[in-house]
């Protein structure tokens, strides 16, 4: 049957609705709108990190037209935009049955950073992961929300390695006009501006949108020619500068923010400050009630009631903490606004009021104006309990106020294609329709729906792909290698051995090389011919952070001068492409923190889906999820006082369970080759794990727990 070309009039509807779709990042957990922009462009999808917006410049609107004359795909783009169309408009979400007194009043979610995709690097780490998971959930869930935070035209710092084996940074400019993001703009059409003091100086702000499904989230930017070039400088990079461009950004963040949401017209009902660097915006919130007639204690009670606060830290140097002459130059205004001294304002900030010594804690600040708060993980509300009970001295430590809801992942977002379409040959089309339903995953443990078999091949296809990226990013990181020796990268890690994965922020606290402290031990596991070990690292330490980068040039030392050659790799850049590809194809994902250090530690959540086993100190959220049958634990539920003796136990509780339990396990075959106990961990992991360790769990935790209660 021949098929009608399409008209023009129906080929700038799809044109318009690629573009549309291109500037919304519903895309990045939808395979097949991926699958449309990297078909245009194969290269530019690749080289462009998965880019829609840059994808489609690339592509001339007469080769778009041409390209769409293909029935096929033009019946692929009309699917997807249909899908795209549907889920915008869906009226049955969560929210509309089980938070519908939200609808007219959303929540405000201020986050210093927010990690959305590879397309738009503006995050550093988790907290930003974690803040990029909480929104695309709060899309998917129907949740009225608004998130707030900078645009960072440099972004986070770009990682290499030099000859020396060290870390060293370099940035790159954004530009906004190639990234999913749109200027906001005034009811004439300009571009909305907003202002606030900083120092004496007063700063303007313009703001970009991006869209992330149903969900705004609105980015400052100082870059505009009015304001002095510290200013402008103000939104270049991800936790830049020192700690007066720090609390400079604070101020825009919190402040800023207040005033462009009101500038916007949009009436929160919440204000749910994620980590502290937010936490001056409930001095705007107390201004704006001093000046409608309150008095600062009915202003402080007021705000008290609209704000929550996560905290996602039990590591002090993670605490923001300003000097008092840094508050006197940098936020003297706030003093002023709410009528005190600046040491009354600086007591504001601090744990015991009137220690001059004591300097301004964004935390205490966050903590006296909020509501509710609450740590990441049981354990971390714990922790946070025990480190600010000094703010609650006439209460014991079980009844600080701080609870926990337990951190999660966007398990869609995170979920590679073999996986997707793994499920789909197994449930058809509408496969993902209960994605985020434990019944979805506690099928995984039926033989009758997967066999061993299936399973165990789902795996094998899912490390060869994360052992040829990894060769691919190794050839890249070596371009002053002679040809000849290119096939040494072809050549490197095994695509049948056990593959441990470590990849994260290189804080010391996390101790990445400690695997390797007992090293002729790890060196013989490695090289044993019959059940090797493999290890790929990934992880960028702060730029100022010179112990982090020892362990970085360590760890890269032993994978080139050693006998672990071609056992162990480092991959550099780190991001959320290389995180995808590792949570996917890693068989043990190690995570093994100086407890209790680890706040939550998210991304160990990432693996279960894809049937890579967690490894990990009993510390965050592993210390809740393992069971004894869905991973494997370093060490109990407890530790030594003393840092030295902790290290070395757990060293030792380390090389336990990787030689007792994890490699006996996976070579452990039948007949068939086929690891059957492992197999049995692997379903235990996806039925218990994924689920319940999802931002789908964690965003109704926090809606039903704080934002429907302060209603």
């Amino acid at each position: 049957m021949t098929l009608t070309p399409l008209s023009s009039s129906e080929l700038t509807e799809l044109i318009h609705g690629l573009n549309r779709l291109a500037h919304n990042l519903w895309w990045t957990w939808n395979q097949e709108a991926q699958e449309i922009f990297q078909k245009l462009s194969p290269r530019a999808w690749q080289n462009l990190y998965h880019n829609a917006v840059a994808v489609l410049h690339e592509v001339s609107d007469m080769e778009l037209r041409t390209r769409l004359q293909d029935p096929g795909f033009a019946q692929e783009v009309r699917s997807v935009l249909d899908q795209f169309e549907a889920y915008l408009q869906a009226p049955d979400t969560w929210a509309a049955e089980q938070a519908s007194q939200l609808q007219e009043k959303p929540i405000a979610y201020f986050s210093a950073e927010f990690g959305l995709s590879e397309t738009l690097p503006i995050a550093a780490g988790g907290l930003g992961v974690l803040a990029g998971d909480h929104a695309k959930s709060a899309s998917d869930l129907g949740l009225p929300f608004v998130g707030i935070s900078l645009f960072y035209r440099q972004g986070y710092f770009m990682q290499a390695i030099n000859d020396e084996n060290w870390q060293t940074e370099y940035y790159s400019m954004l530009n906004p006009k190639n990234l999913p993001m749109e200027p906001v703009l005034d009811a004439k059409g300009e571009p909305l501006t907003c202002m606030v003091q900083i120092a004496t100086s007063q700063v303007r702000f313009k703001v970009w949108r991006v869209n992330v499904g149903r969900i705004p989230l609105y980015l400052m930017d100082t870059n505009l020619p009015e304001n002095e070039e510290l200013y402008r400088d103000l939104t270049m990079r991800v936790y830049g500068g020192d700690s007066s461009t720090r609390i400079m950004q604070e101020i825009l963040l919190g402040v800023g923010g207040v005033r462009l949401l009101r500038a916007l017209g949009i009436q929160p009902s919440t204000f749910h400050m994620n980590e502290g660097h937010a936490a001056f915006l409930t001095l705007e919130l107390m201004r704006e009630k001093l000046a409608a007639g309150a008095t600062l204690e009915e202003a402080t009670t007021r705000t008290r009631q609209e704000c929550i606060f996560t905290t996602h830290t039990p590591v002090e140097a993670g605490h923001d903490r300003f000097t008092s002459d840094l508050i006197q130059y940098a936020a003297h205004k706030f003093s002023s606004d709410l009528g005190l001294t600046h040491d009354a304002f600086m007591d504001l900030g601090r744990v015991q009021a009137g220690d001059a010594q004591e300097p301004f804690c964004m935390t205490v600040l966050a903590l006296k104006h909020s509501r509710a708060a609450n740590g990441v993980s049981e354990l971390h509300g714990q922790i946070s309990r025990q480190m600010w009970q000094g703010l609650y001295p006439d209460r014991p430590v079980d009844e600080v106020p701080i609870g926990h809801i337990t951190n999660g992942i966007h398990v869609a977002g995170w979920m590679k294609g073999p996986l997707r379409r793994f499920f789909r040959s197994k449930l058809g089309e509408g496969w993902d329709r209960d994605l985020n339903s434990p019944l979805f995953w506690q099928r995984l443990e039926d033989t009758d729906f997967v066999s061993d078999e299936e399973l165990w091949a789902l795996r094998a296809n899912l490390r060869r792909e994360l052992i040829e990226f990894a060769r691919r990013r190794l050839l890249i990181q070596s371009q002053h290698l002679y040809r000849e020796n290119f096939i040494t990268y072809d050549n490197l890690l095994n695509p049948d051995a056990l593959t441990i994965g470590f990849a994260r922020r290189f804080a010391t606290y996390k101790r990445a090389p400690l695997v390797f402290q007992q090293f002729e031990r790890v060196v013989r596991l490695a090289k044993d011919q019959q059940r090797p070990v493999q290890f790929i690292f990934a992880g960028k330490a702060h730029p100022r952070d010179d112990e982090g980068k020892r362990f970085i040039q360590h760890i890269i030392h032993l994978s080139k001068h050693t006998e672990l050659h071609g056992h162990l790799v480092f991959l550099e850049n780190y991001d959320i492409h290389i995180a995808r590809q590792m949570v996917s194809g890693c068989d043990v994902w190690l995570n093994n923190p100086r407890r209790p250090l680890e706040a939550s530690g998210t991304s160990g959540q990432k693996t279960s889906a894809h049937g890579c086993l967690n490894m990990s100190i009993m510390d965050g959220w592993w210390r809740e999820a393992y069971d004894g049958t869905n991973g494997f634990a370093i060490g109990g539920d407890h530790h030594p006082d003393r840092i030295e003796e902790q290290d070395r136990i757990d060293s030792e509780n380390l090389y336990k369970v990787l030689e007792e339990e994890v490699i006996n396990t996976f070579y452990n075959r039948d007949a068939s080759g086929v690891p059957r106990q492992w197999i049995g961990k692997i379903r235990r992991a996806m039925s218990t794990i994924t689920p319940e360790y999802s931002t789908w769990r964690m965003v109704q935790d926090y809606a039903t727990q704080y934002y429907l209660t302060g209603q």
